[in-house]
């Protein structure tokens, strides 16, 4: 079990440079759990390739049911003082760090390709590429 942000749930259903070790990180793992957050994120997301006309409409309506099949059940709504005291604890928005409380909630990894997130909390956090090699 594993709490992935929003990068790692987009660079696994969207072609991309980062599409294969996104993906390897969900065969190594498929037990994604995320911030009910994830859905916004990644629609916002996936608006900006609509419109840039680098998806289709039905592409991005298959993404959305791929992801929302793989993260069903495994979706949290984060108790605000857990959000807030990572804040407290870094510069990180709260956007980052529901991901964050979420991993320190389940005692578990976050897997991310956030810069900010990974030096805030290194303990907490790890690249696509460390957690595969772990």
């Amino acid at each position: 079990m594993i709490v992935v942000d929003t990068n790692v749930i987009q660079y696994c259903w969207v072609r991309g440079q980062y599409t294969e070790t996104a993906q390897a990180v969900r065969e190594k793992d498929p037990e994604w759990h995320a911030p009910i957050l994830w859905r916004s994120e990644l629609r916002n997301v996936l608006t900006a390739y609509l419109r840039r006309r680098m998806l289709t409409r039905t592409h991005v309506m298959e993404i959305l049911g791929a992801a929302d099949h793989a993260l069903a059940e495994r979706e949290h709504i984060i108790p605000d003082h857990l959000v807030l005291d990572v804040v407290a604890s870094s510069a990180l928005t709260a956007y980052d760090a529901e991901f964050v409380a979420l991993a320190g909630a389940l005692s578990v990894h976050l897997v991310t390709a956030d810069k900010a997130v990974l030096k805030a909390f290194p303990e907490r956090a790890l690249t696509m590429e460390a957690f595969l090699d772990s």
